[in-house]
């Protein structure tokens, strides 16, 4: 039997004719060859089917034999975060009202969304972080995902970025798509200026197939169809540059700032980063952090770092207050020309 079994053909019913009747027709389309009328096979019912629905036919009489589930492009499959990320809130340090303005969008209106009927008023759609490099906004979005069970989406910016025209705007079309099947969903778009530019035309026409992927993001995101359960967070560090009708509420609500850390959030940081290290006792972490100004939660992170190369060089299996010291001058005073942070502060 399973010799005898032939291989079905890929084709879309694109028309069902007398649907109600007993003697329903289906119009499919396979590629390349034609169209044909034709019937069920015996395993399908009539309710399986619908129009614009790809299917699977026999090579003989061409009868509809199996539904098949809608195509999407295995890339974008490939863009659900599967497992969970192990970063919590707790690791996020020194973004209180960040946090709190990020569960609000993100976990109110799932775990609660009986307050919002209450009211009367649509629950926030989007967010953007923004700020400068290593201030905790893609670290935020992961602990996000870490904490709800809806299907996590994460986009990077330039993987939108195709070379044929319409490819893109298609891949943004089927992850919109891929995520309203899911009861819930979060999509997590990081550095979104490599798509969000602001439209300009450079005369040369490099730029329109960019500017083409965005509008369908655009349009996506508060277009014709109703957008569903999805909630759209979106990253960058450039804001200035970002096109008005992304910005616009109703596509993304809330902006959240991400600002340099201030003296306690410095603190807090620094706790955080040498939890799991092996210190002295009794260091002084504010006055570390008085030491840091202006500095980024990345910079703290890597000044630990730093200072625990500064154990091993020295042979040791704990890490001193000296070494904070000698870590924080090399990081902070010796990388200064590096650092994005002034940079982006004449943006803002």
């Amino acid at each position: 039997m399973m010799q005898e079994e032939q291989p079905l053909q890929v084709a879309r019913c694109t028309k069902i004719i007398n649907q109600n009747s007993e003697d329903a027709k289906y119009v499919i389309n396979v590629k390349q060859i034609a169209k044909f009328v034709v019937g069920l096979g015996d395993k399908v019912s009539p309710t399986d089917i619908e129009e614009g629905m790809r299917v699977g036919v026999d090579r003989n009489k061409y009868q509809i034999q199996i539904p098949l589930p809608p195509k999407i492009d295995p890339s974008v499959t490939m863009m659900t975060v599967e497992e969970k990320p192990d970063v919590t809130y707790n690791d996020v340090g020194g973004c209180k009202e960040q946090i709190e303005k990020m569960r609000e969008v993100v976990e109110l209106p799932m775990l609660h969304p009986e307050k919002f009927v209450k009211l009367g008023i649509d629950p926030p759609k989007g967010v953007l972080c923004y700020g400068p490099p290593g201030t905790g906004k893609t670290l935020l979005a992961r602990a996000v995902a870490n904490r709800t069970d809806a299907c996590f989406i994460r986009v990077i910016g330039s993987e939108l970025v195709q070379k044929y025209v319409g490819e893109g705007a298609r891949m943004v079309r089927e992850l919109f798509q891929m995520a309203r099947s899911k009861k819930a969903c979060i999509v997590f778009f990081d550095e979104v200026d490599a798509i969000g530019g602001a439209r300009f035309d450079d005369g040369v026409g490099g730029d329109n197939e960019v500017q083409r992927t965005m509008l369908e993001i655009v349009n996506q995101l508060d277009g014709f169809d109703a957008r569903g359960n999805i909630k759209v967070l979106m990253a960058t560090n450039r804001p200035d540059t970002l096109d008005p009708a992304l910005l616009r509420p109703g596509r993304l609500d809330r902006k959240v700032e991400f600002g340099l850390p201030d003296l306690e959030s410095r603190t807090q940081i620094f706790k955080i980063h040498t939890r799991t290290m092996n210190c002295e006792r009794d260091i002084r972490f504010e006055l570390l952090a008085r030491l840091c100004p202006n500095s980024t939660g990345a910079d703290i992170r890597s000044v630990c770092t730093e200072a625990g190369m500064y154990a091993i060089r020295a042979r040791r299996k704990t890490v001193t207050e000296k070494d904070f010291l000698d870590a924080v001058n090399k990081v902070i005073k010796g990388y200064q020309k590096f650092s994005a942070t002034p940079k982006y502060m004449v943006y803002n």
